[in-house]
């Protein structure tokens, strides 16, 4: 596995002084899937957990139906490469639309269009209600993902993501984008056979639309965050009845969206 940083000699400034110093930078890898020997698309990406977020993106992005459409999967770091053998040939439409693609860390760059044919065939509209969460519970799984971001302190250049119960966090990973940290949590819980009916996402970056509807592929009813929502992101929260707390900072937080999974808590405990 890549180191998470790398250490790198720079010239620090401040008002006062200028100095030499050693500083922590985060690593960038490009990573290229190729499957059934065809090359699929390229994203870039932190380069651990790399085998769970192609599983990932390749499920949420319904290019594959489910994980046991994946006969074998290889990560090749030295050169780049994800080989996916699948049990079955391609998709033809699949393999239209993705070949040739090129995934920046940023969210946004990629997508074609602003709602993608396969977000229509993988997004599921969370009518179900097994997830209540107070409001200490939201502040106490903030702390916990920021108490738990190493990477983040050391660089300030990776998405922190974890999916977690109301007691806290089950599993966390980071990444230079923030679809790519979902999509490693996703491919994990599909490997492990982790189920997410009862569990809560918790991200460290903006709520976009993306980032919503990443959440309502993976099937997670709730979603928090320390930032802030787009618009449109509240609207697809609404939409696929996802519960979408935003800015949960110190003791206060936003929620913009199915309200009714959250409750006050007036035990007294300091979150």
């Amino acid at each position: 596995m890549d180191e998470e940083r790398v250490k790198y000699e720079i010239v620090r400034y401040t008002l006062s002084n200028v100095e030499t110093v050693q500083d922590h930078i985060v690593v960038e890898r490009p990573v290229t899937i190729k499957v059934n020997g065809e090359e699929l698309l390229t994203i870039v990406s932190s380069p651990q957990y790399v085998k769970d977020m192609v599983i990932g993106y390749l499920v949420s992005e319904g290019i594959v139906n489910r994980i046991q459409d994946i006969e074998s999967i290889r990560w090749d770091a030295k050169d780049g490469f994800v080989h996916v053998r699948l049990t079955r040939a391609l998709h033809p439409l699949s393999q239209q639309m993705q070949m040739k693609r090129y995934l920046t860390s940023c969210c946004g760059m990629s997508r074609q269009a602003l709602i993608f044919a396969s977000d229509a065939k993988t997004t599921k509209v969370m009518t179900s209600r097994n997830v209540i969460i107070s409001q200490r519970q939201c502040f106490q799984l903030m702390n916990e993902l920021q108490e738990h971001s190493s990477v983040f302190r050391d660089t300030g250049g990776v998405h922190n993501a974890a999916l977690a119960t109301k007691d806290g966090i089950v599993v966390m990973r980071v990444d230079i984008g923030r679809h790519n940290a979902l999509d490693k949590i996703y491919g994990h819980c599909l490997r492990n056979k982790i189920s997410l009916e009862d569990k809560v996402l918790v991200f460290s970056g903006r709520l976009s639309s993306e980032i919503v509807l990443k959440a309502a592929k993976i099937g997670s009813e709730v979603i928090l965050s320390k930032s802030a929502p787009t618009d449109r992101a509240i609207q697809i929260a609404k939409e696929q009845q996802i519960t979408m707390v935003g800015f949960i900072r110190k003791q206060s937080m936003n929620v913009y969206s199915c309200a009714e999974r959250i409750y006050e808590d007036k035990s007294g405990a300091t979150p």
